[in-house]
């Protein structure tokens, strides 16, 4: 069979079949009387080995030597093609990432692509203070890539970092969300962290229906910083968990200080308060019952102040000495309050009559 012939039916183009008989690895035995080349049976036979051999990722060097050499072994050979392989794939599906994040991010011109191309490659730096310039300097008029975002703020360790994120998340108007939701459903406590953090910082209805679900979290740390978002919404489904964190003294503080804006806002400080004195009286530690003191100060109404004049007598002295402290500050800011408003009457009564 002429070389023609041979091209047609293996699929092989000649240019490629005289390289392979320049290299000694498909040669054609005969010559026809012209001297044209002349493939027999047997060579068509060893063309199509190497084709199946090159199919495999082998080069034409090696294809030769798993034909020619009998003691050629093909196993360490087949898994270096593998690894490459998996390597090669894993490249692919990274640029298809990055190719459909960009596309996600819906750019208009080709300007906006280079700037989210750029961003994508410094979320990939090694460097936290370059990662966080990136998404900082990231034009606020070009578009987010939000899925790249959402990935990159459930894997930071730089608080730094993390908080640019956030922030770049939070003026995405909610979206991303889906994917955040999906971080509080990870089985890696840090990246449920991270998860509850950066939808913390997006003030939407979905968004707090997330928090709420956050309240459920087996960690403590989950747990306490969707109750601290939701309470600055005046969610008072954030109160039972601002009063473990009290007692667990977990971000006891800044838990107190929600629960009285949630008592200033809701018709449930009476029952806040009665919670508080619960627990205050099984509480059998001193550091317990010394937090679940000081908070009662954060509390507006009467129920807090009869709860701290009790405790003014309590039989531990610091508790004692604390709620009497709270009680005294109490007291001087409501006589400022008294003077200050008995100041602004006198003044509209002068005004007033002077104009008369």
């Amino acid at each position: 069979m002429l070389i023609g012939e041979v091209s047609r039916r293996s699929g092989v183009s000649t240019r490629m079949l005289r390289h392979y008989d320049s290299l000694g690895l498909v040669q054609p035995t005969g010559r026809t009387s012209g001297g044209y080349r002349e493939y027999s049976a047997d060579d068509i036979r060893r063309l199509f080995h190497v084709e199946s051999l090159r199919t495999l990722g082998l080069s034409l060097n090696d294809a030769k030597r798993a034909l020619d050499e009998a003691d050629f072994a093909p196993t360490e050979l087949v898994g270096d093609l593998i690894r490459h392989t998996r390597q090669r794939i894993a490249a692919e599906e990274e640029l298809l990432a990055k190719l459909e994040r960009v596309d996600a991010a819906a750019p208009a011109e080709w300007g906006d692509v280079l700037r989210i191309v750029t961003l994508l490659r410094a979320l990939e730096s090694e460097s936290g203070a370059r990662r966080q310039q990136a998404v900082l300097s990231h034009d606020e008029g070009a578009p987010l890539p939000v899925e790249a975002l959402v990935a990159a703020v459930l894997s930071e360790d730089d608080p730094n970092v993390a908080g640019a994120l956030q922030w770049s998340l939070a003026r995405a108007d909610g979206r991303g969300l889906a994917d955040l939701a999906a971080g509080l459903d990870s089985e890696e406590v840090d990246v449920r962290r991270r998860a509850t953090a950066a939808i913390t910082a997006v003030h939407t209805a979905e968004a707090t229906v997330l928090l709420r679900r956050a309240l459920d979290d087996p960690d403590a740390t989950v747990r306490g910083r969707a109750a601290l978002a939701l309470g600055s919404r005046g969610s008072a489904d954030a109160v039972p968990v601002l009063l473990e964190m009290i007692v667990a003294g977990l971000s006891d503080v800044e838990a107190a200080e929600v629960l009285g804006l949630l008592a200033e806002v809701s018709p449930g400080a009476e029952d806040i308060v009665g919670v508080l004195q619960d627990k205050l009286d099984t509480a059998d530690d001193a550091p317990t019952r010394l937090r679940i003191t000081q908070a009662l100060a954060e509390i507006p109404g009467t129920a807090a102040r009869a709860a701290l004049t009790r405790l003014a007598d309590d039989g531990d002295r610091t508790i004692a000495a604390t709620a009497a402290a709270i009680l005294s500050t109490q007291d001087r800011g409501r006589r400022r309050d008294g003077v200050f408003s008995r100041e602004i009457q006198a003044g509209r009564g002068s005004d007033e009559g002077g104009r008369v």
